[in-house]
């Protein structure tokens, strides 16, 4: 089973910060844990064909690489997120029913790897090399925020979907 903590170890801002983003990763992983093949790509809301819990997992691996290695780090846009579209916003959400839950899992832990040490490496007031959409270029500190945000708020889709797919809650 997953362990978690959100308390840091020290109380400098950046461990905090770390900490928090740790903790949100590892809640997402913990849902995921014992599901089977087949529920992982179930979803059981009928309005929301692509909420399942591969496409929650893939979503979360492609918003940390945006944020992290295309806005941060100002690298040209890869994967799935290059096909988005008007039609097809959330390619990465769709294919991921093509995915194993274990493989999602796996890429994500690997990539969030990568992340732990390249934001080891910045200060968190670093700017972003790409500017947001009114023109303004964050900083680290708010890009690692902006990530505990987005994996915590889609950390309550994983536990809902979950609950639905096999009853399992309390994670």
């Amino acid at each position: 089973m997953t362990q978690r903590t959100d308390t840091p170890p020290t109380w400098d801002e950046r461990t905090q910060l770390i900490t928090f983003l740790e903790y949100a990763r590892d809640t997402a992983r913990a849902k995921c844990e014992g599901v089977s093949a087949e529920d992982a790509r179930r979803a059981p809301l009928p309005t929301s064909p692509l909420m399942t819990l591969c496409a929650l997992i893939s979503h979360l691996r492609w918003v940390e690489y945006h944020w992290v290695q295309v806005m941060y780090l100002g690298e040209e846009p890869a994967g799935p997120l290059t096909q988005a579209s008007d039609d097809d916003p959330d390619p990465e959400m769709r294919t991921a029913v093509d995915i194993p839950l274990p493989q999602l899992l796996a890429e994500y832990e690997e990539q969030s790897d990568r992340y732990r040490r390249l934001l080891s490496d910045h200060d968190v007031n670093s700017r972003a090399e790409r500017p947001i959409s009114d023109g303004r270029h964050v900083d680290l500190r708010w890009v690692i925020l902006h990530l505990i945000e987005e994996i915590s708020r889609h950390n309550g889709h994983l536990d809902i979907v979950r609950e639905l797919v096999d009853g399992r809650t309390g994670v």
